[in-house]
């Protein structure tokens, strides 16, 4: 006895990754839905060899329908998430609107399964910011062995965490550059995204950072451990998929690198490819439609007692966004619905 599956914004570049991975690992759906908005509604979407029509989520009735993936923006996850976990379905939600909300969960599976039971509170799981679910992918499992006081993290962001109209941005103003005439100005970023970079990523609050490295900071704390201190550069990059991370670790204990090495060798969800010499490393080309987190570039600190340096790599869409919200389904079905 399988699963009834609704998933929420399946048109959106997120969705249609749920719907894939959904399909790739083979959850054990018995119904499936695919829900849009009004605008988007009967636009075909795959589901492994089958096509659905979606269906308009204003109308949608969640009454017997047993998980709803969520990959729709805050405010109107804010109307429907609620009904649906009213009428008895688990809303896994990708957008920030939950996520700092101390009676719902926060999850990455590798890290936290434990605390999925807790989403009995509101029958509302939260999924993490992308850049946050690789980096605490990364850091748990050093964490458990030599404990992380601080962590200094710049990342290297994908259009593709803004959205399908960025991503569009950056490949009609990459080519309009070699078109005189043909430039294509800014629109969804404040300033040209092709052949540059932008140290600017959600809003900008009072303190001068940014929400994404404030979401980033209060993330780990709620997943990982609310004693790590953390601070975050945020930057978007002219890369269509994948984000990178260039992460500094200061640990209560000393660390040497090899041990970390190899604890990350044997962590669940990280794959290290770290050879000292040219390409032995992962890119965010390379991490394309990938599950794994990779790691790269460790190495020690010499310039604090108990230091690391890593490079982190993953697929946003997928470890960022699809993929987690699936495995935490797998993990809510294995451990509390248990029907598949």
């Amino acid at each position: 006895m399988g699963y009834k599956v609704v998933v929420v914004g399946a048109t959106g570049n997120v969705g249609k990754e749920m719907l894939n991975i959904l399909a790739e690992r083979e959850f054990p759906v018995d119904e499936i839905a695919a829900l849009a908005s009004r605008k988007s509604l009967g636009t075909e979407v795959s589901f492994g060899d089958r096509t659905l029509k979606t269906q308009d989520l204003e109308q949608f009735d969640f009454t017997g329908w047993d998980i709803a993936l969520f990959a729709i923006g805050s405010d109107a996850t804010k109307v429907y998430a609620p009904k649906a976990a009213s009428q008895g379905c688990v809303v896994i939600d990708n957008s920030s609107l939950y996520r700092y909300d101390p009676e719902i969960p926060l999850i990455v599976p590798e890290v936290n399964a434990d605390d999925i039971v807790r989403y009995k509170n509101k029958n509302i799981i939260a999924n993490p910011n992308c850049s946050t679910a690789q980096m605490v992918v990364a850091l748990k499992p050093l964490h458990d062995r030599a404990k992380i006081k601080r962590v200094v993290v710049a990342t290297y962001q994908s259009v593709s965490g803004t959205g399908k109209e960025a991503i569009d941005e950056l490949w009609e103003q990459t080519k309009g550059i070699y078109v005189p005439g043909q430039e294509v100005a800014p629109k969804v970023y404040p300033k040209q995204i092709a052949f540059n970079v932008i140290p600017h990523i959600d809003v900008f609050l009072d303190s001068g950072e940014t929400k994404e490295e404030w979401k980033m900071v209060a993330e780990t704390k709620k997943i990982v451990d609310p004693s790590i201190k953390v601070t975050a550069t945020c930057v978007r990059v002219p890369v269509f998929v994948g984000h990178s991370e260039a992460i500094n670790i200061e640990f209560e204990d000393f660390l040497d690198w090899e041990e970390a090495t190899e604890i990350l060798r044997e962590a669940p969800g990280v794959m290290v490819v770290d050879k000292r010499e040219a390409g032995g490393y992962i890119t965010p080309i390379e991490c394309v439609g990938e599950y794994a987190t990779y790691v790269s570039r460790i190495r020690q600190d010499s310039t604090i007692e108990n230091g690391l340096n890593l490079w982190c790599v993953s697929d946003n869409l997928r470890k960022g966004a699809a993929l987690n919200a699936v495995q935490i389904a797998e993990v809510l079905g294995q451990r509390c619905l248990k029907k598949g």
